[in-house]
């Protein structure tokens, strides 16, 4: 074999074991290439995993720290429920002008309520434990309330009674004209006295749910309002005027205590709220519908608007089971209220929202015909204090024409305008009862107290003097 074919043999050789070196050195970096990139995939799985993980840990802790946020708001929302809301709720019940706080965490709210509820998720999440509140207040206020109108009621009638009693005996004394002047004055001044004491006790008894305690036959309209200025302190400043059609309207028996109980209330408070040398005009009126209306003014300073929506609450009679004494501030201003249980009572009707002309408050009692009637005024006449009625308007007349006196020279020639006949006059009919009192009405009066003590002290003088040698009582 020469030489040549030894080195190509020995190339040849050469050549297969290069091309099995390359190839086991190319299979080798690809396995260290796949091995690189599944180390590679590892290393970032293993990244992902510990992101993943730390992810998770920071979530936890965020819950963790969101719970103790919420714990800590809880517990704070909780401390101002107990320490301001729920009293502050308990006065609002007493009064409208005390607000009730909101809860401290809005936020907070909304997440306890549970996200995605719209406007619902705002709600407060301690409604129901103050909706729980506001109704066992109330149970328990008027729980006592009751108990305070049953013993004041009973207190009240009893006191009542004792002044009725009281009232009696002094009008009996009254009669007895062997009393000395001065010792009558006195039982006169203490007469009065007894009728105002007996007003304040009367009114609370209403208040507390008592009827007026007293019963009427039917009285005249006017003298109810008259013996119910007698009632007052500073009856004096009281000016009644009577615009009625007729004198003989009554108030029926079961209807005349409360009406004259709601006139002297709405006295009262005109009194109450003018200075003392300020007028209170009451008048009377009869309307088309057959009504009565009482009408009261005075010249105070009037009432706020707030006032006057709950001087209305109170007179309107719809709301007086829900009315507790607590409402009625504090020494409790009954007046209004007393009105109230009146009206819903016996269906009368009082508004006290329109000011009146002089600046102060108008008050207005209306009498529905039903609780109205006509007296015989022959078989029982109208008291003298009362106001007589106005005296109706006089109808213009129209005054004859003179009689033309007679021509000395002979007439003129007739014109047309001359000839023809005298038109008819047309005269207004009045009803025969209109005619009489035009004729025969005495001039109004003016009711003076002064001058109604100035009589009846002139009385006494006449009284006393004609007993002067007789009366042992006389020197005492």
């Amino acid at each position: 074999m020469s030489s040549i074919s030894v080195a190509a043999v020995l190339l040849g050789v050469a050549t297969v074991v290069m091309v099995v070196v390359a190839l086991r050195l190319a299979r080798s970096r690809r396995k260290q290439t796949r091995r690189a990139q599944e180390l590679a995939s590892a290393a970032q799985a293993a990244d992902a995993r510990a992101l993943a993980a730390e992810a998770r840990t920071r979530a936890a802790e965020a819950r963790v720290q969101a719970v103790e946020t919420r714990g800590r708001e809880f517990h704070e929302e909780l401390d101002h429920l107990v320490s301001r809301r729920l009293p502050a709720l308990a006065l609002n019940l007493i009064s409208s002008h005390h607000p009730v706080p909101g809860p401290l965490h809005q936020a907070a709210s909304r997440d306890q309520a549970g996200a995605g509820a719209g406007t619902e998720g705002a709600a407060d999440p301690f409604a129901p434990v103050l909706d729980l509140f506001r109704e066992t207040v109330l149970k328990e206020r008027r729980r006592v309330d009751a108990a305070a109108r049953a013993a004041l009621r009973g207190a009240s009638q009893d006191m009542q009674a004792l002044s009725y009693r009281l009232q009696t005996e002094i009008d009996a004394l009254q009669h007895e004209f062997s009393a000395p002047r001065s010792l009558t004055r006195r039982l006169l001044a203490a007469d009065h006295l007894n009728e105002q004491n007996l007003r304040l006790i009367q009114k609370a008894a209403i208040v507390c749910g008592a009827w007026p305690g007293h019963v009427r036959k039917d009285t005249y309209v006017a003298e109810i309002v008259t013996g119910a200025s007698s009632r007052l302190r500073g009856f004096d400043r009281v000016r009644i005027s009577s615009r009625m059609h007729a004198s003989n309207i009554a108030i029926v028996g079961r209807a005349a205590e409360p009406v004259a109980v709601a006139v002297a209330e709405l006295m009262a408070n005109a009194l109450e709220h003018s200075r003392d040398d300020l007028v209170v005009d009451v008048s009377l009126l009869q309307t088309e519908n057959g009504s009565v209306c009482v009408t009261v003014d005075d010249a105070g300073k009037g009432m706020t608007a707030e006032a006057v929506r709950h001087g209305t609450r109170m007179v309107s009679g719809d709301e007086q089971q829900n009315i507790m004494l607590t409402e009625l501030g504090d020494p409790p201003s009954q007046g209004f209220a007393a009105i109230g249980r009146l009206v819903a009572d016996y269906g009368f009707h009082v508004s006290i929202d329109n000011p009146s002309p002089y600046g102060g408050v108008r008050a207005v009692l209306s009498i529905p015909p039903n609780l109205l009637t006509t007296i015989d005024e022959e078989a029982e006449p109208l008291s003298a204090m009362a106001p007589l009625p106005a005296v109706p308007p006089q109808v213009p007349k129209r005054p004859e024409p003179a009689a033309p006196a007679a021509p000395a020279a002979p007439a003129p020639v007739p014109t047309a305008a001359a000839a023809a006949p005298e038109l008819p006059q047309r005269r207004r009919r009045q009803p025969a009862r209109a005619v009489e009192s035009e004729a025969t009405a005495p001039a109004a009066r003016d009711l003076d107290p002064e001058r109604v003590r100035d009589t009846w002290s002139q009385f006494e003088e006449g009284l006393a003097s004609g007993r002067a040698h007789t009366d042992p009582e006389e020197t005492l």
